[in-house]
């Protein structure tokens, strides 16, 4: 059932992408960007940064990303390479993350 509801956000975001015709960043363009998740535990903190990350640079990318289940570091032909990362207990939901990574277009 999870499944499934990551698969269908994943395509909800690929045809908003599609029919809101955003526009594609050319090869070897980057993006620093930063994001903050929050959730029970420091992995899933950490996956909500992720989501966060992508999301900021391209929908298609995160969509492609949700549907590899978080495993592509080329979702969408941008690289998702290493991420940094500082975690505390706190805030809504018992653990705050804070994260950063630099996104290029393959």
């Amino acid at each position: 059932m999870l499944t499934f509801k990551k698969t269908a956000v994943a395509l909800a975001a690929m045809a908003f992408t599609a029919v809101t015709g955003m526009a594609s960043a050319e090869a070897g363009q980057c993006w620093h960007k930063g994001a903050i998740g929050e959730a029970g535990d420091v992995a899933s903190a950490k996956f909500q940064v992720d989501e966060a990350l992508l999301q900021a640079v391209d929908w298609g990318a995160w969509a492609a990303w949700m549907a590899s289940g978080g495993k592509s570091s080329t979702p969408g032909g941008y690289s998702f390479g290493p991420r940094s990362y500082s975690c505390s207990k706190g805030g809504s939901f018992g653990v705050t993350c804070r994260g950063s990574a630099t996104i290029c277009k393959l």
